[in-house]
């Protein structure tokens, strides 16, 4: 399945995060170590947006959500609910491929602790900005977690206060509906506050809207 990307691999924008990333190309040189692009289907009705690559998942692999914990939820509900086939593996390479879907991340390199800064979510925007309307097809965005939720009002032009982000919420913005999450990482299936189920149910909503 196809890789696109809208940032550049070796992106210069956040100071931090390029400081990061060349820290693991000396502690991880086998990684791929760059901004990650998006994994994709070729016709697009759902766009799937995560928070941002994982330092030994994506950040490893060069495909969001792939040889991390929140891959190992995700992917097996693609397949449940029609928007992937195959077997996921945890390898870019696995032959696993997306169905009328897409997933891409708010902030596009991996960020020290897991966490972007304010400043770094705001400049990677623009790339989800870009993203958005190359998808003609799009229905529904799916975002897992507040910082996605907010990426993906900031990309296109809603007030935050306008949609309050809720796990299983929907909300209308023109002909497109974004549906909230709570991130499937290890932190929040482990705790409880996101089960299998609740994770299913969310997908099954965005089976059932496109």
């Amino acid at each position: 399945m196809p890789l696109v990307a809208f940032a550049p691999k070796d992106c210069p924008l956040c100071p931090r995060l390029c400081a990061f990333r060349e820290q693991n190309k000396i502690k991880h040189p086998d990684y791929y170590n760059g901004a990650v692009a998006a994994f994709t289907a070729p016709k697009v009705k759902l766009l799937i947006v995560g928070l941002a690559p994982g330092l030994h998942g994506a950040n490893n692999t060069g495909r969001p959500f792939t040889a991390d914990y929140a891959g190992d939820l995700l992917y097996p509900t693609l397949i449940k609910y029609g928007f992937a086939k195959g077997e996921y593996k945890e390898r870019a390479d696995d032959g696993l491929e997306l169905i009328d879907c897409r997933i891409t991340n708010a902030v596009r390199c991996v960020p020290p602790e897991n966490k972007p800064t304010p400043d770094e979510i705001k400049t990677c925007n623009q790339f989800l900005k870009k993203e958005i309307p190359s998808l003609p097809d799009v229905k529904v965005i799916l975002v897992l977690g507040l910082i996605a939720h907010q990426a993906a009002l900031r990309a296109l032009d809603i007030k935050q206060s306008q949609f309050k982000f809720a796990h299983g919420a929907m909300h209308q913005a023109g002909n497109l509906t974004i549906l909230n999450s709570y991130h499937c990482s290890r932190y929040n299936t482990n705790t409880g506050r996101l089960t299998e189920k609740m994770f299913h149910d969310v997908f099954a909503r965005a089976r059932s809207l496109i």
